[in-house]
């Protein structure tokens, strides 16, 4: 039984603020990524769908004379540093597992190696899934984090999501039962 579930996450006020901010279709899109790669790469879907869904959340918005600048954005943006921070202290506070909620945020933090000088990343497979899955919904320009959904179609996707994670994991005890 999962201690945090992503309706959980949905709810927390902090995560609505800051979801919204990055994209919450994005968000959203990028957790039924990493749901679908972990089942494909043995990656625990509870803890990817996690990381997908909160990886944006330290984005920070970048805005010249009234107007989002991209530019500026890739320029300054350290939103996988802070992002990182803001999960692991969301999830503790939930009552996630410690040391889940420490893969978690280090799978946020290395989502994008964007903020990084110069050099490439040995991620583990939950950190291969869940930039996998943030590639897999961007866009050009950042577009994919202005895409909207309400609240009611949103709340009815992630819970959706939940579901799927919650019969993956009993299908996994079953097969482990009869081995």
């Amino acid at each position: 039984m999962r201690k945090i579930t992503l309706l959980d996450l949905y709810k927390h006020p902090h995560v609505q603020k800051y979801v919204k901010r990055s994209g919450m279709v994005h968000a959203i899109s990028t957790a039924y990524h990493a749901y679908r790669l972990a089942v494909k790469h043995g990656v625990d879907p509870d803890m990817a769908t996690k990381a997908a869904f909160l990886h944006d959340i330290g984005h920070y918005t970048w805005y010249k004379n009234g107007h989002w600048d991209y530019d500026m954005y890739k320029e300054n943006d350290i939103h996988a540093i802070k992002g990182a921070e803001r999960a692991h202290r969301i999830l503790v506070s939930l009552g996630e597992d410690r040391k889940k909620a420490k893969e978690i945020a280090l799978a946020i933090l290395l989502h994008t190696d964007s903020y990084l000088p110069a050099g490439s990343l040995n991620l583990n497979p939950l950190q291969q899934v869940v930039a996998l899955a943030d590639e897999a919904d961007e866009e050009p320009g950042g577009s994919h984090h202005y895409r909207t959904v309400s609240d009611i179609k949103a709340l009815t996707m992630i819970k959706k999501l939940d579901e799927m994670v919650d019969e993956y994991n009993e299908e996994e005890k079953v097969k482990h039962s009869v081995s």
